[in-house]
């Protein structure tokens, strides 16, 4: 059981991918979406990942929270421009 409050860190790790601090920043600028690209249906996630998101989007658990943050922050430059 994971007991730990999600976090954009562990969300990272639980995606398998880097989740250093300049990793995260990183992922984040090179990985910008257009406002009509739902974060789930990203090119770039592996099956796995898609899964993981979108199951604990649907569960509306403690990860859909960060799940939310990344896309807010995936799409924040898209914003931007608006």
């Amino acid at each position: 059981m994971f007991d730990e409050q999600p976090t954009l860190t562990l969300l990272f790790e639980q995606l398998g991918l880097d989740s250093s601090d300049a990793a995260i920043d990183a992922f984040i600028e090179d990985h910008q979406l257009d406002q009509n690209m739902p974060l789930h249906k990203a090119p770039f996630w592996s099956q796995s990942q898609h899964d993981f998101i979108i199951s604990h989007w649907k569960k509306d658990d403690d990860w859909a929270i960060v799940v939310d943050q990344l896309n807010a922050l995936l799409h924040q430059h898209d914003n931007e421009e608006n």
